[in-house]
């Protein structure tokens, strides 16, 4: 009787996961060679890191799925701008705008094209907003949450350990503990149970 790694459709498998598996590993070490901290066992598809990339920390077994975007802005600092906790899945063509700091917790699930900033423009009348400065603050997600496909998470926000937030959700206050949230802006629908 042939063992299980001698079959046909295991070795096909093996084939067809490898040169991915290759990818995956040249990614993580590109990242390294830039200077982001890239922890063990991270499984990172095509992401964009325009630019900084030693603004980045990703803790061990982070996931990005592809189109993932990291970006980060101002001048160079001891700190991370971006820092993602262990076990943490980002979904595809989401992106993380950090010009102070965006923290996630452990666990989380950020579902597909979300947006996470900590930043947006000054708007004072009688001048172009592109000529005004940032108005920065950091943004916070503790461990255990999910945010379903499309969130906006703004300024300067805390979404706190344990809470859900609904697909389309506009984040623009703190949200506590295994809250449910949902809407425009997001307001409070439920908890978990």
């Amino acid at each position: 009787m042939p063992s299980h790694d001698d079959t046909p459709d295991y070795l096909l498998n093996r084939l067809i996961r490898y040169p991915s598996a290759v990818m995956i590993r040249l990614r993580r070490l590109r990242l390294r060679l830039l200077g982001a901290h890239v922890g063990r066992r991270c499984w990172i598809q095509k992401i964009l890191v325009p630019r900084n990339p030693w603004d980045i920390w990703l803790n061990d077994d982070v996931s990005l799925d592809h189109g993932v975007t990291l970006l980060t802005s101002g001048p160079r600092r001891r700190e991370p701008r971006i820092v993602i906790g262990t076990h943490t899945y980002i979904n595809r063509y989401t992106m993380l705008d950090a010009h102070d700091r965006i923290e996630l917790g452990e666990h989380c699930f950020i579902g597909p094209f979300c947006y996470i900033t900590d930043a947006d423009h000054q708007h004072a009348r009688g001048q172009f907003v592109s000529t005004q400065p940032m108005n920065t603050a950091p943004v916070k997600i503790g461990r255990d949450v999910w945010m379903g496909a499309g969130v906006i998470v703004l300024k300067g926000v805390t979404i706190n350990d344990g809470a859900i937030i609904g697909a389309g959700a506009v984040v623009v206050r703190d949200v506590p503990s295994n809250a449910k949230v949902a809407g425009v802006p997001a307001h409070q629908i439920g908890e978990r149970n």
